[in-house]
C-alpha cells in the first residue's frame, strides 16, 4: 500500500463514495425517457451529448475499459492458478507462468460461445461468490499471520528517492480506481431485468447495487487493512501471492480468484462481443450464427491472452489502465451525463456531488497512468518475453 495507513484507507473510501454515486446516476438514467431504457453506456451517451458526439466520447473509453479489465483478469487468472499448483505441488514451481495464461485463455474460447449475458447467471454467481470468499481468506489469513510474525514490520513507502515515492502514489491511485470498474457494464445487466411503468428495473437493480457495494465494501477494505498490517511495505500487489500458510487454505483462495476471474472476464467481454459482431454483420456482411461468433470471439480472446502473456505486470497494468480508462466510466462521465441530461440547480447537492466526484475522476485519469507507466517500465527491465 503505497499511500500508507490514512492516505490509503482514506482514498479506498472516497472512491467506494464517488463511485457509489455515480452507479446511482446511471442506475436513475436507464429509464430516464418514458418508453425507453438505454440498455448500454454509448447509448445514454447519444442521448445525453448528441448522437454522433455522445457516442464517440464514451464508446472509446468502454472498450477500453472492458478489453483492459480481460487483459489483467488474464494475467490474474494464470498467476492465481500458477500460484496455486505451486503450494499444491511444489515440483511445478518451475513451470513458466505463460503456460498458465495459456490455459487460462483455453478456457474463455470455449467460455466465449456462450451466447449472450442471460446464460451467464451461473458464471456471473459463481464468480461474485468466489470473490467473497476467497476476501474473507485473504483477511482472516492476513491477521492471523500478522499476530503471529508481527515484528520488524515495516509501514513506510518501498521506494527512498522522492520520484519513486510520487510515481508509486500515483500508481497506487489507479490501482484503488481500477478496483472500480463495473460501471461499464452496469447498463447491460440492468438491461437483463423486466421493467413495466409500474415496477422499473432500476429498483430491484438499486437494490443489488446497495446489497454489491457493501459487500465490495467489507471486502477491499479488510482485505487492504488486514494485508498491510501483517506484511507492511512488503505486502504483494496481490496479497494470495504474499500469504503462503496454511498451504492448502491459500491454494484454495488462489483457486477461488482463478474461478472468480474466469467469470468476470466474460461478463466484461459480452459487450465486445456484440460489438465486434455487430460490426461485422452490418459492415462487411457477415451472416450471424455460430462460425461468426466462433471465429470473432477466438481471435478476441487469443489476443487478450497473447497482451498477458506479453506484459504480465499486474501492478503497473492496474494503475496504468485505473487512471487510462476506469476512471471516466467510473468517476466522471456519469456526473457530466447526469449535468448535461438534468441541468440541477447550481450549488445543489447533485450539481455539487457531480462536479467533486468529476474533479477526483478527472486528477485519477490524468495523474494516475504515469505512475503505471513507470511501474510496468521498471518490470520490464527484469523481464523476459514469455517467462
Amino acid at each position: 500500500m503505497s499511500l500508507r495507513w490514512i492516505p490509503g484507507i482514506g482514498m479506498i473510501i472516497v472512491s467506494w463514495v464517488v463511485t457509489f454515486y455515480t452507479l446511482w446516476q446511471l442506475v436513475e438514467m436507464h429509464e430516464m425517457v418514458p418508453g425507453k431504457r438505454f440498455d448500454r453506456y454509448t447509448e445514454l451517451a447519444e442521448h445525453a451529448f448528441g448522437s454522433k458526439a455522445g457516442y464517440w466520447s464514451v464508446m472509446p473509453q468502454q472498450m477500453l475499459v472492458q478489453v483492459a479489465t480481460d487483459i489483467v483478469y488474464t494475467v490474474t487468472g494464470g498467476k492465481s492458478l500458477k500460484k496455486c499448483l505451486q503450494l499444491i505441488f511444489p515440483a511445478m514451481a518451475n513451470i513458466r507462468q505463460t503456460y498458465y495464461i495459456l490455459f487460462f485463455t483455453g478456457l474463455q474460447i470455449l467460455l466465449s460461445q456462450t451466447p449472450n449475458f442471460n446464460s451467464l447467471k451461473g458464471v456471473s454467481l459463481l464468480a461474485a461468490v468466489m470473490s467473497l470468499c476467497y476476501s474473507m481468506v485473504a483477511f482472516v489469513a492476513s491477521t492471523v499471520r500478522g499476530a503471529n510474525h508481527h515484528h520488524g514490520i515495516k509501514y513506510g513507502v518501498r521506494s527512498h528517492t522522492t520520484a519513486g515515492m510520487v510515481f508509486d502514489t500515483l500508481n497506487a491511485l489507479g490501482t484503488i480506481a481500477f478496483a472500480f470498474a463495473g460501471h461499464s457494464v452496469v447498463l447491460e445487466i440492468q438491461a437483463t431485468i423486466p421493467s413495466t411503468p409500474e415496477k422499473p428495473s432500476k429498483k430491484p437493480m438499486w437494490k443489488g447495487v446497495i446489497f454489491a457495494y457493501a459487500i465490495v465494501a467489507l471486502c477491499y477494505l479488510s482485505v487492504a487493512a488486514s494485508g498491510f498490517w501483517a506484511f507492511g511495505s512488503l505486502v504483494e500487489d496481490d496479497i494470495l501471492i504474499s500469504l503462503e500458510k496454511p498451504r492448502w487454505l491459500i491454494a484454495v483462495a488462489n483457486f477461488m480468484v482463478f474461478l472468480h476471474v474466469l467469470g468476470s472476464y466474460q461478463v466484461f467481454a459480452m459487450p465486445v462481443f456484440d460489438l465486434i459482431e455487430s460490426c461485422l454483420v452490418k459492415h462487411y456482411k457477415y451472416k450471424p450464427g455460430r462460425p461468426l461468433r466462433l471465429i470473432s470471439r477466438t481471435a478476441y480472446v487469443a489476443l487478450t491472452g497473447f497482451i498477458g502473456m506479453c506484459i504480465p505486470f499486474f501492478g503497473g497494468l492496474l494503475g496504468f489502465f485505473g487512471g487510462l480508462v476506469f476512471a471516466s466510466t467510473s468517476y466522471f462521465i456519469p456526473c457530466i451525463m447526469w449535468l448535461a441530461v438534468h441541468r440541477p440547480r447550481r450549488w445543489s447537492f447533485h450539481w455539487t456531488a457531480s462536479w467533486v466526484s468529476i474533479i477526483v475522476g478527472v486528477l485519477i485519469a490524468v495523474l494516475a497512468p504515469i505512475g503505471g507507466v513507470r511501474q510496468i517500465i521498471l518490470s520490464a527491465k527484469t523481464y523476459r518475453m514469455f517467462s
